[in-house]
């Protein structure tokens, strides 16, 4: 006799090694969010030896929308307040929103 029994599905378990890195990279003045070698994010800045001007976040477009430009914002503040003295000045729109939704963190700015 045959058994009608519905097949058994083998179910397949992937899994992806995340290898996501934050960076500073002074030479270019900017800070990176990497996936290996495929650039995420970025966030510009200049100095000018008292102050760090936050210029300009940036996501690669086909990873907008997945709060990486929230993560890089905050690896950077948490950057400069554990390695400098220097205060911060948020001259992109985004750096400013992230600094109204943390208020907890405006002593590190100045004008």
């Amino acid at each position: 006799m045959h058994s009608h029994a519905p097949a058994r599905r083998r179910s397949r378990i992937y899994a992806w090694t995340v290898t996501r890195s934050f960076n500073n990279e002074p030479d270019a003045r900017r800070y990176t969010l990497r996936d290996g070698d495929e650039l995420l994010a970025t966030l510009d800045y200049s100095s000018n030896g008292h102050a760090v001007s936050l210029t300009r976040a940036f996501t690669a477009p086909q990873h907008r929308g997945k709060g990486l430009a929230a993560e890089i914002v905050e690896f950077a503040v948490d950057d400069l307040e554990t390695s400098s003295d220097l205060r911060i000045v948020p001259m992109c729109w985004y750096v400013g929103e992230w600094f109204d939704k943390h208020p907890e963190r405006s002593g590190l700015l100045t004008r």
